[in-house]
């Protein structure tokens, strides 16, 4: 029997020596398309040797398909789909949720796949602590989830859960691109247009920050991600995206 995730996720670190990641957090609204192309090119360069990156930021409202994307898992129209490449089925990106794109060179670290996921999962557990949010992983459901005693039970008497984080990503080179999202405040409804990563049942939901009562704000989360990052990966040093 394998290893749970977290059990394999202590830490993630680089290579003695290795540079600090450069953490980058852009402003506003960017597009998809233009994030893709700069991460498969900065994913290209890490692979040379250059410095890996964090890269937070927004997308205006659409879907994103992964390479598991069944197409009746899209059940409207009216918002942008883009096919993704990444892991993962489909999920939406908007306006109050942080995206994070984790750009790792793994062979500076650990080439091994699962326990990266693992600590991307510990990571956005350490951050959601921070908001004292328990945030709990699921081996049959990658992401974070967070019990929700509030609401319906499932069929069976299941605990109702939300997914409050999800995951996606992709290696080229054993350098990740793609990475994770955390909901702060984004529209909850745009998650009815699709089923969130093919899973359908009634008392699994999706959740946000605001969602659960908490008052907080992208500044805060990212100030929490940073903080939560640092002893799972390494250390970080500001730097600002050239585009």
């Amino acid at each position: 029997m394998s290893e749970p995730r977290e059990t394999l996720s202590k830490n993630f670190l680089p290579a003695e020596g290795s540079p600090p990641v450069d953490w980058i957090v852009s402003d506003g609204l960017t597009d998809y398309a233009f994030a893709l192309k700069r991460m498969e090119d900065w994913a290209a360069a890490i692979a040379d040797g250059a410095t890996e990156k964090v890269w937070l930021l927004e997308h205006p409202p659409l879907y994103t398909a992964g390479t598991s994307a069944k197409p009746q898992d899209l059940l409207t129209k009216n918002l942008p789909v883009f096919e993704a490449g990444r892991g993962g089925q489909y999920t939406y990106h908007g306006p109050g949720q942080r995206v994070a794109y984790v750009l790792l060179d793994l062979s500076r670290r650990r080439r091994d796949v699962r326990a990266f996921v693992g600590a991307l999962e510990s990571w956005l557990i350490a951050a959601l602590a921070q908001f004292n949010v328990q945030g709990e992983t699921r081996e049959d459901r990658v992401g974070v989830w967070t019990r929700r005693p509030d609401k319906p039970a499932g069929p069976n008497g299941e605990p109702a859960e939300d997914k409050i984080a999800a995951i996606g990503v992709r290696l080229r080179r054993w350098v990740s691109f793609h990475g994770v999202s955390l909901n702060v405040e984004p529209d909850l409804g745009a998650f009815a247009g699709i089923v969130p990563c093919g899973i359908g049942a009634r008392h699994l939901g999706v959740t946000s920050l605001v969602d659960l009562g908490l008052p907080v704000t992208l500044t805060d989360v990212d100030i929490a991600l940073r903080q939560a990052f640092q002893p799972i990966f390494g250390a970080t040093r500001a730097a600002s995206a050239i585009f």
